[in-house]
């Protein structure tokens, strides 16, 4: 599965710490009946183990709704269960290790917090680029803002997809609009939330707006 852009358009990104209970997979399943349309797993604090268990459930899922998966920063544990591809940072695999390790027929994301990571990004041959911070966010406390313009900048720089991240949510997602995004992608805004279904729906009709 390589990257058809309209997949962009609400990228959920799984935290545990929400589930009350619950699992991870229920929580997925409802976001994706609700209409996410990408999924990553982003586990920082789990075994090899623990995550490609966690991993083999989602992509269960995501096959089900044919809905593109990528693992958080991990290569070795997307190859082995073969993910749709990998979500990497700046200080993480580069994308051509993690190109070169999956093939060219997976995705490769990579985050950017300026123009000059974007076109870096780019060059090295990401499929998207995830950028950000846009708010505050605790998920992220280390990383600097990025402005409105600057968003604007690095969508009208690249010729791949964009989508924003960090501390957006339904009160502040149409500020976005504008900047040439090609999709949000949220954690505490849906996986949060007491009711992830209607969570994921609302955000999905203002990630409509935001994109148009």
């Amino acid at each position: 599965m390589k990257l058809d852009k309209s997949s962009m358009l609400l990228y959920a990104v799984t935290d545990r710490a929400w589930l009350n209970g619950r699992t991870l997979a229920e929580d997925v399943e409802e976001v994706l009946k609700a209409g996410a349309t990408f999924i990553q797993l982003r586990e920082k604090n789990s075994t090899y183990e623990e995550t490609l268990e966690l991993a083999k459930e989602i992509k269960a899922l995501t096959d089900k709704f044919n809905v593109p998966f990528v693992i958080d920063d991990n290569v070795e544990i997307a190859k082995a269960i073969d993910a749709d591809g990998v979500h990497i940072g700046q200080s993480d695999t580069e994308a051509e290790r993690a190109r070169q390790i999956l093939g060219e027929d997976k995705i490769v994301g990579v985050s950017a917090g300026n123009l000059k990571e974007a076109l870096e990004a780019e060059k090295n041959g990401a499929d998207y680029i995830g950028i950000g911070a846009m708010f505050p966010t605790d998920t992220k406390k280390d990383h600097t803002n990025i402005t409105f313009e600057q968003a604007k900048e690095i969508c009208e720089a690249v010729n791949i997809p964009v989508v924003a991240i960090g501390g957006i949510n339904k009160d502040n997602i149409l500020k976005l609009k504008g900047t040439g995004i090609d999709g949000v992608a949220v954690i505490s805004a849906i996986f949060a939330q007491n009711d992830r279904f209607n969570a994921t729906r609302e955000l999905l009709e203002l990630s409509k707006e935001v994109v148009q």
